[in-house]
């Protein structure tokens, strides 16, 4: 018998509900409306994408899990994953830990999953966290198919969590991609951005958090994408097919975007310094 602790096994609903007034809090910055919990399966596991956005403090599993435990409550078996320079720094991973945080990873979500969990990812990581002004209304995962191929696995269907208006919290000249390969130590962080930003209180800053400019955040829940095929676990092997259902997943989230953009109408305020 395996000794091995369950990656699920630190989240506590009791500490969830003691805390997540703080958290409605926070997301309360970005007036968050967060729609389409009735096309949800009414439980796991299934896993939820998402696009993110935000920066280096992104707000967008604040906002969706704040409504989510107001709607499903504390009990449902939620998790996310978060990277794991996040997790690293003092006195962080024990307190996420209570609230479902899962280091990134396939294996403990593929655990969770097997156990009838939900697994929350945002695929894009700091890549689209930090993507670029003219480039905030769009979906980029930077072409990783990981989660497809998790998908596959487990045979669990994608529900597409869609967020538009963080992005514009933050005004991102440059990823600065380029500067990292001159700063070894990020490699070592696993992280892959150097960004150049323009925002309070730095002007402009490279690689420093800005503080958030007013935003209003819609998230929208889509239904289900089942992407199982005869040959079952298999086809994660079968990258054309991967890549193809990769393609139908990122499509249909800009799609939702696209019209979430539309709906809101241009950017907040008059932006000089970036050509939209």
């Amino acid at each position: 018998m395996s000794d091995a602790v369950h990656p699920g096994a630190g989240r506590d609903p009791a500490t969830i509900e003691r805390y997540q007034r703080l958290l409605e809090i926070y997301a309360s910055y970005y007036r968050p409306e967060v729609r389409g919990f009735e096309s949800l399966p009414e439980k796991g596991p299934f896993l939820v994408i998402g696009n993110h956005s935000g920066g280096a403090t992104p707000p967008d599993m604040p906002i969706l899990m704040s409504a989510w435990w107001r709607q499903r409550g504390v009990e449902e078996p939620v998790y996310g994953l978060f990277h794991s320079f996040f997790l690293g720094l003092p006195g962080v991973r024990d307190p996420l830990t209570k609230f479902g945080a899962l280091e990134a990873g396939w294996d403990a979500a593929e655990t969770v999953l097997r156990d009838g969990g939900i697994v929350v990812v945002y695929p894009g990581g700091d890549h689209e966290a930090f993507r670029p002004w003219n480039k905030r209304n769009e979906i980029d995962f930077a072409g990783r198919t990981g989660f497809i191929k998790l998908a596959l696995r487990t045979g669990v269907p994608i529900v597409p969590a869609v967020t538009h208006g963080v992005q514009d919290s933050i005004i991102v000249l440059s990823r600065g991609e380029g500067l990292v390969r001159y700063m070894p130590h990020l490699k070592r962080w696993r992280l892959k951005v150097m960004p150049v930003m323009v925002g309070p209180p730095w002007g402009l800053s490279f690689g420093l958090p800005t503080l958030p400019l007013p935003a209003k955040a819609t998230v929208q829940l889509g239904p289900p994408i089942d992407l199982r095929v005869e040959n079952g676990p298999e086809a994660e092997h079968d990258e054309p097919y991967v890549r193809a259902c990769y393609e139908r997943v990122t499509g249909r989230m800009q799609s939702t975007l696209d019209r979430l953009a539309k709906e809101r109408g241009g950017a907040p305020w008059p932006v000089s310094l970036v050509r939209r």
